[in-house]
């Protein structure tokens, strides 16, 4: 078995950075012996609410409990169309289904990777509810276009948002500023509801499952906070239908802990981006492009080639993870079979499928590692390039 040498992410290095603080949240919680909820977790919604700017944050299990309970919170079941794409991880169209809704599918820009803002409005019927853009990468879609139609025809925005904590409309530096303010809003605080993932690979990741509501709305979070906990307001009192989604008060202070370096570490994520950008240009290999109007936190940096899967073959051989996400679309996944799609329906999302190659990121990788795998790259290509 080949060693991994330059791995996908790297939590060890992750933790072994921050761990004291990490150590001494963990105590705390098992001091207090309060596990599920509590202070900890009150904490971190105050605090991932500011990070965000919005106004109220409720911890969850997971960021598919996160979708499930802002569909159940605006009462989407049996009956309703949601709007998504079918490029995106499983969990975003499961949610839909899980709540007898039917997903409807709007191709991705190639460009982007995000639903194509264009192709929206002709999928829109009487029974439409509501809209889930999913952020996928870590870069936003485009909610302006997103925001003018959901307004015309009063559907919900739901966002998820679960690889884009931190990614925003235009920020300083090498962003571009516009003057209007949706421009400076954060993901996750530009529809209705914003969706958060605390998964470990996540770059605000947690130990385990965890995942955040966002939205500005008081009504919409109290009902969620009584729909995570079996639709109870106190104690045996249950007013609603809920479910068990609490968020863990460890995984709230491990994540209080790596919440004041995210910045630092998103920076970071940016930075290594650029170099493989540099690195990589000419090379035939396409690029993931940044919106200079956003802030692209790159959850993953995925590019794309025609040979993809004798790429990550040979660089696999070399000890360098990589990963395909997604290897199939969803509207061709046996588990969606039953809505009724075909191969050739949505063409941008399957011939992403074939080419997409995600490369190690993470905030610890080093400027020696970027350098191997992207030489590692352009060796295969001209390899490849011979045999023809």
């Amino acid at each position: 078995m080949i060693k991994t040498k330059i791995p996908l992410i790297d939590l060890k290095a992750q933790y072994k950075s921050i761990k004291k603080e990490v150590d001494i949240a963990i105590k705390r919680v098992l001091d207090s012996t309060c596990f599920i909820l509590g202070p900890e977790v009150e904490s971190l919604e105050k605090e991932i609410a500011r990070y965000c700017g919005v106004k109220f944050a409720v911890g969850v299990a997971s960021g598919t409990d996160a979708l499930i309970l802002s569909l159940m919170a605006y009462d989407i079941g049996p009956g309703d169309e949601v709007i998504t794409v079918p490029f995106t991880f499983a969990a975003t169209v499961e949610s839909i289904i899980l709540r007898g809704a039917k997903p409807v599918f709007v191709d991705i820009d190639l460009k982007t990777y995000n639903i194509d803002v264009k192709k929206i409005e002709e999928k829109i019927t009487a029974r439409t509810k509501a809209i889930i853009p999913v952020h996928l990468y870590g870069q936003p879609a485009e909610m302006n276009s997103i925001l003018k139609i959901a307004k015309k025809y009063k559907l919900k925005i739901i966002e998820d948002a679960a690889q884009a904590i931190g990614a925003q409309y235009a920020t300083g530096g090498i962003y571009a500023i516009k003057a209007q303010s949706i421009k400076r809003k954060k993901a996750g605080a530009i529809g209705d509801i914003g969706c958060l993932s605390f998964f470990p690979s996540k770059n605000l990741g947690g130990y385990g499952d965890g995942g955040m509501i966002l939205t500005d709305d008081k009504k919409t979070a109290v009902k969620i906070k009584m729909l995570r906990q079996h639709g109870s307001e106190k104690k045996y009192s249950h007013s609603i239908i809920g479910s068990n989604s609490r968020l863990h008060a460890l995984q709230a202070a491990v994540l209080r802990v790596k919440l004041k370096y995210l910045d630092k570490w998103l920076d970071k994520r940016i930075e290594i981006a650029k170099m493989y950008n540099d690195l990589l240009k000419e090379t035939g290999v396409i690029l993931p492009e940044a919106n200079k109007e956003m802030k692209h936190v790159f959850n993953q940096y995925t590019i794309r080639l025609k040979n993809r899967d004798k790429i990550k073959q040979l660089l696999a051989e070399e000890g360098i993870a990589t990963a395909i996400h997604y290897p199939l679309p969803l509207h061709l996944q046996k588990a969606f079979k039953f809505l009724g799609y075909k191969k050739g329906d949505f063409p941008q999302s399957e011939q992403a499928t074939k080419e997409v190659l995600s490369l190690p990121m993470c905030p610890e990788l080093k400027k020696q590692q970027i350098k191997t795998v992207t030489e590692k790259i352009k060796n295969k290509l001209m390899i490849l390039k011979k045999k023809k």
